[in-house]
């Protein structure tokens, strides 16, 4: 018996993917959820992010420009001992991120795309420490609290504006328009 070509092909497919942890969904299911009046955000639910994000017309956008690290003890000797290490500076980062949001009304579920830069730590051989910045993620997304997995891109830089900064964080938020011109 002869299986044919095509068959052979999509169960391929369907294996690598399902192995792979890429989702699998049907193309008119996702071009529903691009209908939907809320925040939708695709990918498969076993990752720490989302894939992509479809923002509704009926929402507002707000960006954050690059933000760095707070200062921890102006008179440090160290970069940790200034700012922290790449974790310590990531947190730092996100809790500036969410008072701000918090004085506009909105919170860290609101967070649609983050773009992050990391710099070479020297104290982990020059190389930029993702897991910190990764671990930093967890604490304030995908958790009990706050559900929403954002879109991200974390990118790795030669440095920031000061050796100090290990990490930078741009921020994209999506809040519902409530003027009467969108009801």
């Amino acid at each position: 018996m002869k299986t044919p070509l095509k068959s052979i092909i999509a169960a391929s497919v369907l294996v690598i993917s399902l192995i792979a942890g890429f989702p699998f969904v049907s193309a008119a299911g996702e071009k529903d959820e691009m209908k939907s009046d809320k925040v939708t955000f695709f990918g498969s639910p076993t990752s720490a992010i989302s894939s992509s994000v479809a923002i509704p017309q009926s929402y507002n956008r707000l960006l954050f420009s690059g933000t760095v690290a707070p200062l921890l003890n102006k008179d440090g000797k160290t970069t940790y001992e200034r700012y922290g290490n790449t974790k310590k500076q990531a947190i730092g980062i996100l809790e500036k991120l969410k008072a701000d949001l918090s004085t506009k009304g909105l919170s860290l579920a609101d967070v649609t795309y983050l773009r992050v830069y990391v710099a070479p730590d020297p104290n982990k051989g020059d190389a930029p420490d993702y897991q910190g910045w990764f671990d930093a993620y967890a604490l304030f997304f995908n958790t009990k609290e706050n559900p929403v997995k954002t879109a991200r891109s974390t990118v790795g830089v030669q440095s920031l504006v000061s050796p100090d900064y290990l990490i930078e964080i741009e921020a994209e938020v999506a809040y519902k328009n409530n003027s009467k011109a969108n009801k």
